[in-house]
């Protein structure tokens, strides 16, 4: 699970510099949470910020556990981040990074057991026929897949995904979408993952969180937080909403508000 209370972070101190003001949310053991709102409202900042890579001000906890108190060794252990800012300039194979991903949890020497996890995760993201090829040789939404293997391989308990699918096609956002809710239900993962596909969020997540100019504006379950005023006040379009058979909520968009 992941926790955050009044969590703030700023490039200054004025009111202009300041990205996350005051964020609170949890994000629950066992199920997939989609973070989604418009560009610049803060999504991938407060990724960075739970994740260290931002020192914001706040509190914090993975699993009931304030991430100040985790060794390096083992908050890697436990949590897979996955940026937007992936980028390998390394002539290595995909099967080489994709197994770079353990390296938090062996040695200088490589086990069968990290022999055995690259080749099942490879497998799983449909990857297998890349692994002896250079990553270099490969697609902008190939090389995404691959790094979605690398946080994947180590076996994480938390995952904190920044736009996993903004580089691939409509068919393998639906693999991948559909491999990450597997998971995170079979394995009991904590899945944070920022969307901008808003009727994709509504089918895989769980839980929504909206974030609106640094602030969580709305969470819960995608029927109640797609509404056509909240589309409205946070994106600024008129859609239409309406619920399918399943009760899912689909987003049909009308016009632009200037």
């Amino acid at each position: 699970m992941i926790e955050v209370h009044n969590l703030t972070f700023g490039y200054s101190s004025t009111e202009d510099g300041q990205i996350l003001k005051g964020v609170d949310f949890a994000a629950k053991t066992g199920k997939l949470t989609a973070l989604i709102g418009t560009n610049g409202a803060g999504k991938s900042t407060l990724l960075k910020t739970i994740m260290g890579i931002l020192k914001g001000k706040g509190d914090i906890t993975i699993n009931g556990k304030s991430v100040a108190e985790y060794s390096t060794k083992d908050f890697s252990s436990t949590v897979s981040y996955l940026s937007q800012d992936n980028d390998c300039r390394v002539n290595l194979t995909v099967f080489e990074v994709v197994m770079l991903g353990r390296m938090g949890s062996m040695s200088f020497r490589v086990s069968d057991e990290d022999i055995a996890a690259t080749q099942e995760v490879l497998e799983r993201l449909n990857l297998q026929r890349f692994a002896s090829r250079s990553i270099m040789e490969l697609s902008g939404g190939q090389r995404q897949l691959v790094f979605m293997a690398q946080a994947l391989v180590k076996e994480p308990k938390i995952l904190i995904l920044d736009e996993p699918t903004s580089a691939l096609d409509l068919h393998k956002q639906f693999d991948l979408l559909t491999l990450l809710k597997n998971l995170t239900q079979e394995n009991d993962f904590t899945t944070l993952v920022t969307l901008h596909h808003l009727d994709l969020a509504a089918m895989f997540a769980d839980e929504i969180i909206v974030l609106k100019e640094g602030r969580v504006y709305a969470q819960g379950a995608p029927k109640d937080i797609f509404t056509e005023a909240m589309m409205e006040d946070v994106y600024r379009v008129k859609t239409k909403i309406y619920m399918d058979d399943k009760g899912m909520p689909h987003v049909i968009p009308l016009e632009a508000i200037n």
